[in-house]
């Protein structure tokens, strides 16, 4: 029996339990080895899953020694001529929308994470959904 195929939406679920979780282990089995994130709001693209988990490791820690909590909630956003799922983050509160994250998988594994904002998370139709956190 295979396994089915990963979709964006699975990678984005993943990538919010992360955060609403502050553990990177939903991540780990799923990314590709030559996995690339990219942020509208940084120069440099990260290109591999390592330095990636490194990265990621890195901002759940200083979220866990913050203050001021992050929300990722599932949503949509019509993008290129369709709805795609996409994640939005929020912080300090889940209103306070900063960003979208958009996924895009390929054999079988997340191949890329975009954090983006634009077009802006308050675009994007939410969904209440928070995976992996104790509200959703």
């Amino acid at each position: 029996m295979t396994e089915p195929e990963l979709t964006e939406e699975d990678g984005l679920r993943a990538y919010a339990r992360v955060f609403n979780s502050l553990d990177v282990a939903p991540l780990r089995t799923i990314l590709a080895e030559d996995f690339h994130y990219a942020s509208q709001m940084v120069f440099s693209e990260i290109t591999s899953k390592g330095e990636f988990l490194e990265y990621l490791s890195g901002k759940l820690e200083a979220l866990r020694n913050s203050s001021q909590p992050a929300y990722a909630e599932m949503g949509t956003i019509g993008t290129f001529r369709r709805n795609q799922p996409c994640v939005i983050l929020a912080q300090p509160g889940k209103d306070d929308l900063v960003a979208l994250v958009l996924a895009k998988v390929a054999d079988g594994r997340l191949q890329r994470l975009d954090l983006c904002i634009v077009p802006p998370p308050q675009s994007a139709r939410r969904s209440g959904e928070y995976p992996g956190s104790s509200s959703g």
